[in-house]
């Protein structure tokens, strides 16, 4: 095996465990801090047609939505990572259920895919940039 191919498995590693981190966080701390946490400086969403850019416009976007995150939980796993080949710069997409529970006790569930982009920051963790 290539000293190249190595890496790039190591990277796409790297990200699939941001991924599962990214994930895990989401359950137990909820979904904006996950959001907050797992974000990089300069992160976009796209959230209902709308772009919502760096990460102080996306903590004000989840202080919005306050009520309906906290009585929602998202899980989400990708189908598909790749890297690109100087390791700085992946990307991943997958399935994901978004479920809530409304004021009387109904859930609704919710399922879409999902596409993020990650870039290595300069500590050496992943963080998107676009989600």
């Amino acid at each position: 095996m290539d000293s190249q191919k190595i890496s790039t498995d190591k990277w796409k590693n790297e990200i699939l465990n941001t991924e599962q981190e990214f994930n895990d966080y989401a359950q137990k701390e909820g979904i904006p801090k996950a959001f907050l946490a797992f974000a990089a400086d300069d992160a976009v969403l796209i959230r209902n047609d709308s772009l919502i850019v760096g990460k102080m416009a996306i903590a004000h976007f989840f202080n919005q939505k306050k009520t309906v995150s906290n009585m929602a939980s998202l899980v989400w796993k990708p189908d598909f990572v790749d890297v690109a080949a100087s390791g700085d710069l992946g990307y991943t997409f997958g399935k994901y259920t978004y479920t809530t529970t409304d004021s009387i006790g109904n859930e609704h569930i919710y399922t879409g895919v999902f596409h993020t982009v990650w870039r290595k920051q300069s500590n050496g963790r992943w963080r998107f940039v676009w989600d």
